[in-house]
């Protein structure tokens, strides 16, 4: 199995720290953001990584290399501007084979085991969700009792920036700028997404504060 690290985003909340750094490459705990990422590939023996990139993209190479020193062969989809998430994949499809593939935001961090990604999916996307943080109170889907996401339900998760898609699930989409979200809810609506709740350590690097806090709870753990 393949994966790719989303680390194409500018970043404009976390300013001005990312003003001369991508935000992949800010540390916490002593590491790059993206580094945790990359270890946890490799001690889940997926070695094939793709990391798009357009902000500073060019530091992202310079820092990262081919991955030889993380034991992993890291290729590169370079976007001219940021595409999103949607965008992001489908400009770099051609990298990522014809099987389902892992996806994970390069501005968050979690502990769950990789591994236990690296299987069949059912459908066209498995979701990671996560209890809802303080930021996103009203959460993104419903999953069902059958581990189907849903767009609506009593109650919501957060999607946690990672997730197992199908190629495709992006067949047929064109080229250029396209959220994520509006895929998932066309393969949702087709009983076509599946879901877990994972309830251990997770944080969305979406501010500065975020990222002291976590930098801290690292040093001190």
């Amino acid at each position: 199995m393949r994966a790719m690290i989303l680390a194409a985003g500018r970043g404009e909340r976390m300013r001005p720290l990312t003003d001369a750094l991508p935000k992949p490459l800010l540390k916490v705990g002593g590491k790059m953001l993206i580094e945790y990422h990359l270890e946890k590939l490799k001690a889940a023996e997926v070695t094939d990584v793709v990391i798009n990139h357009a902000w500073l993209g060019e530091k992202i190479e310079q820092a990262l290399g081919d991955g030889a020193r993380f034991g992993l062969n890291i290729s590169y989809s370079a976007e001219t501007e940021a595409l999103e998430t949607a965008g992001g994949i489908v400009n770099a499809l051609p990298l990522l084979g014809s099987t389902p593939f892992i996806v994970i935001n390069a501005d968050i961090f979690c502990d769950v085991d990789f591994s236990t990604l690296v299987a069949p999916i059912a459908g066209l996307a498995h979701l990671l969700l996560v209890d809802n943080p303080e930021h996103n109170k009203d959460g993104d889907f419903a999953l069902t009792e059958s581990g189907y996401v849903q767009q609506n339900g009593q109650s919501k998760l957060t999607f946690s920036g990672i997730g197992i898609y199908h190629p495709d699930l992006f067949k047929h989409k064109a080229k250029g700028k396209r959220a994520l979200a509006p895929v998932l809810r066309e393969a949702m609506d087709k009983q076509l997404v599946t879901g877990s709740h994972y309830q251990g350590m997770w944080h969305d690097i979406g501010t500065p504060a975020r990222l002291t806090e976590l930098d801290l709870y690292l040093k001190n753990s």
